[in-house]
């Protein structure tokens, strides 16, 4: 048996104890795999007022951290919606998921980051209850950002809009 928090212990199905075999935990009653899935974030990439918006967050990972506004997409739910809704709730803005910036994973993270250009359709840009704060920011004067893969989200980012022929 494992002792990682992240794993569960005991069967969904029987309730008999979990092992660990191979690379996932295994019912030793009734011998289901409890598999472990990722878990999927959305981050979005939003050009507004000459920059992108960041904001601050204002909840854990990277609290008082600068990023993306982000948060995990809800089983069954479109990426595009989960951007969508993500964004009015952190930021105030209404926006359309255009196209895909990239997919960030690290070895032993279970959250897959799935990154979009979003482009704003509506609302007001203001801190909402999970945001410290909300700006704007050019690309070449960036604040220093809550997370390690940001920079390489940015370049990406960069990279797909010169591809488009649109400019940063």
């Amino acid at each position: 048996m494992t002792t990682n928090p992240d794993t569960p212990k005991f069967c969904a199905w029987c309730g008999g104890e979990l092992l660990m075999h191979e690379r996932h935990p295994s019912c030793a009653a009734c011998g289901r795999v409890s598999y472990r899935d990722p878990k999927l974030a959305a981050a979005a990439i939003i050009p507004y007022n000459g920059g992108i918006v960041l904001l601050r967050r204002g909840i854990q990972p990277a609290y008082g951290e600068w990023s993306f506004p982000s948060g995990y997409v809800d089983r069954g739910e479109p990426v595009e919606a989960a951007i969508e809704r993500e964004v009015l709730e952190e930021c105030g803005l209404r926006v359309s998921a255009r196209w895909l910036v990239g997919l960030y994973s690290q070895p032993g993270k279970p959250v897959v980051l799935s990154v979009w250009h979003a482009e704003v359709e509506g609302g007001d840009l203001r801190a909402q209850a999970e945001t410290l704060d909300v700006s704007c920011f050019e690309v070449d004067n960036m604040p220093a950002l809550a997370f390690e893969h940001d920079t390489r989200i940015i370049d990406d980012w960069l990279a797909g809009q010169r591809m488009r022929g649109g400019g940063a």
